[in-house]
């Protein structure tokens, strides 16, 4: 009979031993990879989950098995979560296994042959021109209130800036709040954006997203001091942000962005369950591409690794295609009917 320290490791020693394990592969995505801290910490979630599975089923994760991570997987199926849920998890733990076996932590990767659960690729939620026209009108009338006071005019002049800068640019959430002061005070027509992975892109910028960034500086140097957001965010005035604010990371918080955005959804008249800063950034790739932009140059613009990531745009695409044929091909819809064509 085999005690302590003899033969297979206790549980509690096997979950440590994997914890120890997730903590190095982490590390590795954030050292070697550039992960951010928000990408970090939903492989952290997820590896959770899937140790959870590991203790309950007593395998540590150098002795998973296929069969191991289909169990995994049926475990997600069988708690209601979508195709989409398992699909993460999975992807998460491959890329764990492939660093496992990579450096010699794990003879072998138990997900190489595993296919993942097919799920439809659903369009990107997006806005209409008319739309976002209707945001940008609803931005510039709160800022423009006969007798609004210093504190309201700069949130409204910031709220304004932060609309035009995500619509004329694409970019990310996290990368707009975090745009230095810089942004506005240069003479350029396009920003140096730093996404992910620490991968510099050149976004250009449109005059009126310019105008705005300009009209907002101006308030925030002048009033910005002793300004209040409505989430209890100071933008103060003594920092490199553009968008600064008395938070953990100095500037502000997608979150209270988001909620601004809702709120001035609902003075435009837009149900606020269909507009978000995301969603804003889709507005930007599908409206460039229904007006003839090249699917590489939007990849190139919204910071996209691989095309593959920028092709759910493709049914924009599919449509203009249409069209096109619809209306240019000499046998398509738009040709003169038969009786007016000349003898």
């Amino acid at each position: 009979m085999s005690g302590p320290g003899r033969g297979r490791p206790s549980a509690g020693a096997a979950a440590r031993g994997d914890a120890r394990l997730v903590g190095l592969f982490l590390d590795m995505l954030a050292a070697e990879r550039g992960a951010a801290r928000n990408t970090l910490d939903a492989y952290g979630r997820d590896l959770a989950d899937y140790l959870d599975y590991l203790a309950e089923v007593g395998t540590a994760a150098i002795e998973a098995r296929a069969e191991t991570v289909r169990g995994f997987l049926a475990s997600i199926a069988e708690r209601g979560l979508k195709a989409s849920s398992s699909a993460r998890r999975l992807s998460a733990v491959r890329r764990f296994h492939a660093f496992l076996l990579a450096e010699g932590l794990a003879a072998h990767d138990p997900t190489a042959t595993l296919q993942g659960p097919k799920q439809a690729r659903g369009l990107p939620k997006t806005l209409s021109v008319d739309d976002v026209d209707r945001l940008l009108a609803a931005a510039t009338e709160a800022a423009e209130v006969p007798g609004i006071g210093a504190k309201a005019r700069l949130r409204a002049l910031r709220l304004r800036c932060l609309l035009e800068y995500l619509y004329a640019t694409g970019l990310r959430v996290s990368e707009l709040v975090a745009l230095p002061r810089s942004a506005a005070r240069t003479r350029e027509r396009a920003l140096v954006i730093r996404g992910k992975g620490g991968k510099e892109r050149l976004v250009p910028v449109t005059e009126p997203a310019r105008a705005a960034a300009q009209d907002y500086l101006e308030a925030l140097e002048r009033d910005g001091a002793a300004g209040t957001t409505a989430s209890g965010e100071r933008p103060t005035a003594g920092t490199a942000r553009l968008f600064p604010a008395d938070s953990e990371s100095g500037h502000l918080t997608r979150q209270a962005f988001a909620r601004e955005l809702k709120a001035l959804a609902g003075a435009a008249g837009i149900p606020a369950r269909l507009v978000s800063p995301h969603v804003l950034r889709h507005a930007f790739a599908s409206h460039l591409l229904q007006n003839g932009a090249d699917l590489r140059v939007i990849q190139e613009l919204l910071g996209h690794a691989d095309i593959a990531t920028t092709q759910i745009y493709t049914h924009v695409l599919d449509a203009r295609t249409a069209a096109m044929v619809r209306d240019l091909h000499p046998l398509g819809d738009a040709r003169p009917a038969a009786e007016d064509e000349p003898g």
